[in-house]
C-alpha cells in the first residue's frame, strides 16, 4: 500500500494546536510541583524532542549505548572522612560499582571510571553520571537528603535538564529520600563536565550526607544504586516524568 502524503498544517491550525499544548502544561503543572528550575526551561523540556529508540523491540538496551560512572574522588584522595573510619571514596565506589553492575546487566556498555581518569578527556557516552557523597559532619538537622546538577556546558541544554530532573525524580522515588536544593560550585562548575564531549549528557548526584544518611549510604548501597540507575534508565529510554 502507497502512504498517502500528508497535508502541511495551515497556520491558523498550527497555532491553536500550540496554544493547546500550553494549556494543558499550565492546567497539569505547576512549578513547585514538575521542577524548582524556572518555566522557560520547563518549556523547552516540554516543547523540544528528546532521544528516541534507544531499545530494541524485546526492550533490551541497544549495545552501542555507552554510560560512564565516575567514582567520585577514587584514585585522587579520600574525599570526606568520617570520625568512624568511614571514607567517602570508599561509599562512592561502593555505589559507583553496585551502578555499574546493574548496569551491564541490562546490556549497557559501562565504563567505570576515576575521578581524574584520562579518559575522561573527551568521553563520549549517551550519559555520564559522577557519584559523590556529602559532608560526614553534622551541619544541622536540614543537612539530608541528595542534590543534583546537570552539564550545563553540554551542546544540548535540554538534554541536560532531562537528565537532572530524571535523576531527581526517579531517585527520590525509589530511595524516599530528600532533594537538598543547596548546590555547590564543586557541582555545577564540576571539572568533568569541561572535559568530556559537549555531546555526552553529564550530571553529578551527592546521594546523601554522610552524617544523617549514614545508615541508607553504607547499608542501603544497593538501594541508592537502584536508584541511580532508574534515573539513568527514564532518561535514556525517554520516559515520562509524573508530577
Amino acid at each position: 500500500m502507497t502512504d498517502t502524503p500528508r497535508k502541511r498544517p495551515r497556520p491558523l491550525q498550527t497555532a491553536l494546536i500550540i496554544a493547546a499544548l500550553l494549556a494543558t502544561f499550565f492546567t497539569a503543572f505547576s512549578p513547585a510541583d514538575f521542577l524548582s528550575g524556572n518555566l522557560t526551561g520547563q518549556l523547552s523540556l516540554l516543547l523540544t524532542p528528546q532521544n528516541e529508540g534507544l531499545l530494541t523491540a524485546n526492550g533490551t538496551p541497544l549495545p552501542t549505548v555507552r554510560i560512564g560512572i565516575v567514582a567520585g574522588h577514587m584514585g585522587n584522595d579520600s574525599g570526606a572522612v568520617c570520625a568512624n573510619g568511614t571514607t567517602e571514596a570508599a561509599a562512592n565506589l561502593k555505589i559507583a560499582t553496585l551502578v555499574q553492575q546493574k548496569l551491564t546487566a541490562l546490556g549497557f556498555e559501562t565504563d567505570l571510571l576515576e575521578e581524574f581518569d584520562p579518559r575522561l578527556q573527551s568521553y563520549r557516552a549517551a550519559a555520564l553520571i559522577s557519584i559523590h557523597n556529602d559532608s560526614c559532619d553534622y551541619v544541622n538537622d536540614q543537612a539530608t537528603g541528595f542534590k543534583v546538577a546537570a552539564a550545563m556546558s553540554a551542546s544540548d541544554a535540554n538534554l541536560a535538564n532531562r537528565l537532572a530532573v530524571c535523576m531527581r525524580d526517579r531517585y527520590q522515588r525509589t530511595t524516599g529520600m530528600p532533594w537538598h536544593s543547596s548546590l555547590t560550585n564543586d557541582m555545577t562548575l564540576y571539572h568533568a563536565f569541561d572535559e568530556i564531549s559537549p555531546y555526552t549528557t553529564a550530571a553529578i548526584i551527592e546521594t546523601g550526607f554522610l552524617n544523617l544518611d549514614y545508615k541508607i549510604l553504607t547499608e542501603q548501597p544497593d538501594l541508592v544504586a537502584t536508584g541511580i540507575v532508574n534515573g539513568i534508565l527514564c532518561f535514556v529510554n525517554n520516559e515520562s516524568i509524573v508530577p
